[in-house]
């Protein structure tokens, strides 16, 4: 009979899972002990990274990810980046080590209490095995689990002494990843869309997470309406030079009611119903006017305010609707007008930084964002328009992007990856910059820095409060902190150094840092309260 250790890595071989994110301890050394030379091991230097390494390749890759922390305390560490794996339905499945089996009932040293319990409720699925040799059956239903929709992080606790004992393999098995919407539902949601004089459709990340861009594209020219981006999407979700895109609803239940009032039937397609960041009146709730939901996610659609869900993999909910659709022939929408470039300043202006960037990037680059103050600045000048080019994070926790960023590039080695990332973001995961260099990543990190937490002064502005402590950052110095991992790095305050800055770094063979110094000045991101 196998070890656990030996039928967890022949049953990784099979799902073709080769690459583990970790940062160990000494209860994971009897898993890592003579690391098979077929797997990578890909280090992190603090567990919150390794979790952001791990959703950032599982997301780019579309393969679940395995990743290794070290008990309660690399867990705890963790925490954060599991609630943005979660909100982004990032497949993963999480293994922490803990301690023997015979020292757990006295509190020893590295045991966690309740290990199972430790993650929820940010886990799809959460265990402790009540035996060795149940461990590597536990392993493979969290990878199941994983990877049903909605995809999210499942976690498994695996006492130190468990690897070697003996176990028998778990057996193949398969598992549907997707579920079909009711057909009825389909039919009558086709059926509202004829109907309607003036339809509009919101997309969300499910589109491209579920690879079903070029059929959505295809059911949007088959409708003829205009089609808003949902609130805070952390994918694309519709090409932004398409003739029908009509822009980005802001998450403000005010904004959303006024974006959505001219028209009279509202699809939703991979998306909530919709996410809020401040509190206010949703006028289009209480409308009547019919609103269609197209999701996998079941707790989405059960929270929805109102309209008909339409539970089901975007997979099967896209080409069915389609099919169901009358003939059509309405006049097209307005095409959107693209937004003037900006003009140089001194300081530099975030928006005309990012219309440089743009112009700086290779064509094929993926961008990964966490500048949320300047999303806003982002979307009109830097237009996404592939489909698989474009993450950030769905949770609102700093932290995310560049070690995401580290595990896109990890992911997708032949492309450029972009990290986009504020100057407080930047302090949540500086580490990530040292696995970037380790494996030679195609990572350019441009950092802007407006001297503090943007949002929080822009939010402030929106709740109408002042003197806020805590969100001025001054005395950072993000070339030193690259450059002391072994990233190159140049800080730029002028605009006349913008554009050689961007391009030697978006060139560059290897990860590269850019500190741009912009104007303090933030945009008001939502109407005021």
């Amino acid at each position: 009979m196998p070890t656990v250790r030996q039928a967890t890595l022949d049953l990784l071989r099979s799902l073709g899972i080769t690459t583990i994110f970790g940062n160990p301890g000494s209860t994971e050394m009897p898993f890592l002990d003579r690391f098979p030379g077929d797997f990578r091991y890909v280090l992190g230097l603090q567990e919150s990274c390794v979790v952001g390494m791990a959703d950032g390749f599982a997301r780019a890759s579309g393969q679940a990810a395995f990743v290794n922390l070290h008990s309660a305390a690399g867990v705890g560490h963790a925490l954060g980046n599991i609630f943005t794996a979660q909100r982004n339905q990032a497949p993963l499945v999480i293994t922490a080590g803990q301690q023997v089996r015979a020292l757990l009932p006295n509190q020893p040293f590295l045991g966690a209490t309740e290990a199972a319990n430790f993650p929820k409720p940010y886990v799809k699925f959460s265990i402790e095995p009540a035996r060795a040799e149940d461990v590597p059956a536990a392993i493979a239903q969290a990878f199941r689990i994983a990877q049903r929709r909605p995809c999210g992080p499942c976690f498994v606790s695996i006492p130190a002494d468990d690897w070697a004992r003996p176990c028998e393999a778990p057996m193949p098995r398969i598992l549907s990843a997707d579920v079909a919407p009711d057909p009825a539902l389909i039919v009558q949601a086709a059926q509202a869309l004829a109907a309607s004089r003036k339809p509009v459709l919101v997309a969300g990340p499910e589109v491209d997470q579920e690879g079903m861009g070029e059929a959505f594209v295809a059911l949007a020219e088959a409708i003829g309406a205009p089609v808003l981006t949902s609130p805070f999407a952390s994918r694309i979700a519709f090409p932004e030079d398409h003739p029908l895109f009509a822009g980005f609803l802001a998450a403000a239940p005010q904004a959303v009611s006024d974006a959505l009032a001219p028209f009279d039937c509202v699809l939703v397609v991979g998306a909530p119903v919709f996410t809020f960041h401040v509190a206010g009146e949703a006028a289009i709730f209480r409308g009547g006017v019919p609103i269609f939901h197209l999701t996998a996610d079941g707790e989405t659609a059960a929270s929805a305010p109102a309209g008909t869900s339409i539970l089901g993999s975007l997979r099967f909910a896209i080409p069915a609707l389609h099919a169901a659709l009358p003939e059509m022939h309405r006049t097209p929408p307005a095409p959107r007008i693209a937004a003037p470039p900006p003009l140089p300043a001194d300081p530099i202006p975030a928006a005309w930084l990012l219309h440089r960037l743009q112009l700086a990037i290779p064509e094929n680059a993926i961008l990964v964002e966490e500048a949320p103050s300047h999303r806003p600045a982002m979307q009109a000048q830097m237009p996404r328009t592939r489909w698989g080019s474009f993450f950030t994070m769905a949770s609102g926790g700093l932290g995310y992007s560049l070690p995401a960023a580290i595990g896109v590039a990890l992911a997708k080695p032949d492309q450029r990856v972009v990290c986009l990332i504020g100057d407080g973001s930047m302090m949540y995961s500086p580490q990530a910059l040292w696995t970037a260099v380790q494996h030679g990543l195609k990572v350019t990190t441009v950092v802007i820095n407006n001297g503090g937490y943007g949002a929080m002064r822009s939010i402030g502005q929106a709740m109408q409060v002042r003197d806020i402590p805590g969100i001025d950052l001054p005395g950072l110095d993000f070339v030193r902190i690259a450059e002391g991992m072994g990233c190159p790095a140049i800080r730029v305050t002028h605009p006349d150094a913008v554009d050689s800055a961007l391009r030697e770094a978006c060139h560059a063979e290897g990860p590269m840092l850019v500190e741009v110094v912009v104007d303090a000045a933030i945009p008001t991101l939502y109407h005021k309260a």
